[in-house]
């Protein structure tokens, strides 16, 4: 693993983390906050585990994100727990999303269905030994299919791979964090980051790779 961790938290097109009440996604928190306050907190509740900080570790073989938009921090808190993949791949489900835009309508009702049962073999202490397990995204995704098969559920199709290509570094407790850069293609985003006198990236894997080549 490289010698300096980075972490993404991806966020929706409004540059905020979101939560259900009441059955609707409302905003949590706006990236303003977040940056002045250098404090994430956890947003997501959902498949019966505790409300988390979802985030993604950086890695050579691991550049994707959520979200085309976000911000790049550092932390010095270490996460509770890691997966190789998105943890929507586990669902016991058929129906496995991929955006959840097209069913914000019925996120509670996606949220509440548990994981298959055995989840927990893909949970990692650190990224370390996740890394380690799945180098790449290719073999987690073998992985959790022959799982998924192994437990009487459908493999995904191809279509679904895109949420095994980012890996979901988990915080149960709001976290301090170092800000670094701002992401995302949108006009509207070299703009947001000036604003919070931030660098400005395409993406997070072209921060990754300027950062590589520095």
């Amino acid at each position: 693993m490289q010698k300096e961790v980075y972490y993404v938290k991806s966020f929706e097109e409004d540059f905020c983390t979101k939560t259900l009440v009441n059955h609707k996604k409302v905003t949590f928190q706006n990236v303003f906050e977040i940056v002045k306050e250098r404090k994430i907190k956890p947003n997501t509740k959902s498949f019966g585990r505790k409300r988390r900080l979802s985030t993604t570790i950086l890695h050579e073989n691991y550049m994707k994100t959520y979200r085309p938009q976000g911000i790049i921090f550092q932390t010095s808190e270490k996460p509770d727990c890691i997966y190789p993949f998105d943890l929507t791949v586990l669902a016991a489900t058929r129906d496995i999303i991929v955006h959840y835009y097209r069913i914000k309508d019925r996120l509670h009702v996606y949220y509440n269905r548990t994981l298959i049962p055995g989840f927990e073999k893909f949970i990692f202490k650190d990224f370390k030994s996740m890394v380690s397990k799945y180098p790449s995204p290719k073999k987690a995704w073998i992985a959790v299919n022959k799982f998924r098969k192994e437990k009487g559920y459908n493999e995904l199709p191809i279509q679904k791979f895109r949420l095994v290509e980012y890996n979901e570094a988990v915080f149960y407790k709001p976290i301090k964090i170092k800000p670094i850069a701002i992401f995302g293609y949108r006009k509207a985003t070299p703009l947001i980051a000036e604003k919070l006198n931030l660098p400005h990236y395409v993406s997070a894997k072209h921060f990754f790779e300027h950062k590589k080549n520095e």
